[in-house]
């Protein structure tokens, strides 16, 4: 694969854009499938709006070509029986394998999110005081360090205080840096194990940053624990707790700060933390905690009164513009900052 020159987010789409084999074969079957029309093993997505703009969408379908939100109807749990033709994979009894939706692919910088106030929360990319988000380069950092992402049917209740942070929740999905070799895709659906996680606290809200790894990784079988990872990818772990600590300081914000002096915590205290953000993100859909400004528009939910049908998903999305040609991104975002 040749490397990224650009921290350019449509860039970036363009150097990772040539799919594998297999989906090759599937786009040339299709004659009349799009090309913005990208497989992710048994999602698809499809952009919308132009990339690097405000109106720029990343919306998710199923294999049947159902339109679906990828905060709420694409599993947690990777291992276990689900819709949409995603196989349940074979598993040792002790391990536990989560979804993962990439936002942001290594070496990129457009800070892509899934819309959690948007109807079928599609991914976008954060607009801040009328701008487009970008973070900054910190030598000797090059844009994400991993893909970073979010574990989908979670969510850190704002109305929740941690009894370990003593913080609240910061009103998003669980976010996961995954730091399997791969470079990913934005709106690429991935199998991870959970390695460990960081307290972040960020204006005072607990942000969990699980460390992740995607289990087709070819190192995958090796690393099961925050040990592993020392062992074998040295510095990746102290140059993840250097990244967020310094990460907002180029836009002239103070130092991040973190639960726990800065130390990670170990698998089983991520997991507990994965599953009590599950049974938060559960109350939430039901509607027995305060949706706020979140938008909790689903197709597959049981029980869920935000439960819609596939035409008024269907008319969500045609309700957007229509995916156009790129527009250029400023060079400031090539910068090196020296901190």
């Amino acid at each position: 694969m040749r490397p990224v020159l650009r921290s350019s987010f449509g860039y970036v789409l363009s150097l990772l854009r040539p799919p594998p084999a297999s989906q090759t074969k599937l786009l040339f079957k299709s004659r009349g499938l799009p090309l913005y029309l990208r497989n992710m093993a048994h999602y698809h997505t499809e952009e919308r709006g132009h990339p690097n703009s405000p109106d720029y969408r990343i919306f998710f379908k199923t294999s049947e070509g159902k339109y679906i939100s990828p905060f709420h109807d694409i599993p947690l749990f990777a291992d276990t029986e689900q819709e949409y033709d995603v196989p349940p994979k074979k598993l040792k009894k002790s391990e536990m394998v989560f979804n993962m939706v990439v936002e942001v692919p290594r070496w990129s910088n457009a800070k892509m999110e899934i819309a959690t106030k948007e109807p079928l929360n599609p991914i976008k990319q954060d607009v801040k005081k009328g701008k487009l988000r970008f973070v900054a380069n910190v030598f000797p950092h090059k844009g994400y360090i991993w893909n970073y992402g979010a574990l989908p049917q979670t969510w850190e209740d704002p109305n929740h205080t941690d009894k370990d942070t003593n913080c609240c929740g910061d009103n998003d999905p669980v976010d996961v840096c995954d730091i399997g070799t791969q470079v990913c895709l934005p709106g690429q659906v991935i199998q991870v194990k959970v390695l460990g996680i960081l307290a972040m606290i960020d204006e005072g809200e607990t942000d969990w940053k699980v460390i992740a790894i995607n289990i087709e990784d070819p190192d995958a079988h090796r690393i099961n624990s925050l040990e592993d990872v020392r062992n074998i990818r040295p510095g990746h772990l102290e140059a993840t707790v250097e990244w967020f600590r310094k990460y907002k300081m180029p836009d002239g914000k103070p130092e991040i700060q973190f639960a726990f002096n800065g130390q990670f915590k170990d698998k089983e205290f991520a997991v507990e933390i994965v599953k009590s953000t599950h049974e938060h993100w559960r109350a939430l859909v039901q509607k027995n905690s305060n949706t706020g400004e979140i938008e909790c528009k689903n197709i597959s939910v049981c029980e869920s009164p935000f439960k819609c049908t596939a035409d008024e998903a269907r008319n969500v999305v045609q309700l957007t513009p229509a995916f156009g040609n790129a527009l250029p991104v400023s060079p400031e975002v090539d910068k090196w900052h020296f901190l």
